[in-house]
């Protein structure tokens, strides 16, 4: 079985498409990659992103999607507006179940996108997706609503919810998922105390897309999945995460 990520590159080893990678290759599932931007950075800081041109990541994605029979694939950094654009019209084209981890800012702060993200996600991927795993930070810049507590991030899945299926990772809210997909789920959980945490929002949304991959339910894999980041984040070391070690518990 085969899942792809079409995301950017981070050097470091901790996040994009190395740690999808990983993530894919700990839970059983054959990776396939497409690059979209390579990035000067580590996990403290992004120095500088060159993206790759969106005729080039055409090429990428028509080379591996003529050749495999992909059902499942994952978004992580996409940039800019033309690359979502041109990744949404190949999800139509490859009949692609999508989940959309909507990367705009790095963990350290730096940008991955350019203006106009919001929209162009909003407008052309998401409604193509089966799930989207934003973070609060992302959540609130694709609701255009504030959130200030559990109450605020459960309002703003709901207003995500309307578009395609969506979990609020609990990274910022006393680790606590909060899931809309027809209903609201709140998803219990916990906050490490740890730096080793780079790259823990690709991690988890590449696991929920191999877990759905071998055909586990949506609910069940966004479990699973947050057990699993929580494991590669204790295990962890060099500020990233250590996703073979969280595959000993699956």
């Amino acid at each position: 079985m085969m899942v792809l990520s079409i995301a950017g590159f981070d050097p470091s080893g901790g996040a994009g498409i190395l740690a999808d990678v990983k993530t894919f290759n700990a839970l059983g599932v054959y990776p396939a990659a497409v690059i979209t931007a390579l990035t000067a950075q580590n996990v403290r800081h992004v120095e500088e992103v060159r993206p790759v041109g969106p005729d080039f990541v055409a090429k990428q994605l028509d080379m591996i999607l003529e050749e495999e029979d992909i059902h499942y694939a994952k978004t992580g950094m996409l940039y800019s507006p033309e690359i979502v654009e041109l990744v949404a019209s190949k999800v139509k084209e490859y009949h692609l179940k999508l989940v959309v981890d909507p990367v705009m800012v790095a963990g350290s702060g730096g940008s991955l996108s350019q203006e106009n993200m919001v929209e162009a996600l909003k407008n052309h991927l998401l409604p193509l997706a089966v799930l989207t795993t934003p973070n609060i930070y992302e959540a609130q810049k694709l609701s255009g609503m504030d959130i200030k507590n559990e109450n605020d991030a459960c309002k703003v899945a709901i207003k995500l919810g309307k578009i395609c299926p969506t979990v609020i990772t609990g990274g910022h809210l006393k680790g606590r998922d909060i899931f809309y997909k027809d209903s609201l789920n709140i998803i219990n959980g916990e906050i490490l105390d740890s730096k080793n945490t780079h790259g823990s929002g690709c991690t988890y949304s590449a696991a929920v897309t191999a877990f759905m991959a071998k055909g586990i339910s949506m609910e069940e894999s966004i479990s699973k999945a947050s057990s699993f980041t929580k494991i590669a984040i204790e295990k962890g070391a060099h500020g990233t995460l250590n996703q073979l070690w969280g595959f000993k518990t699956q």
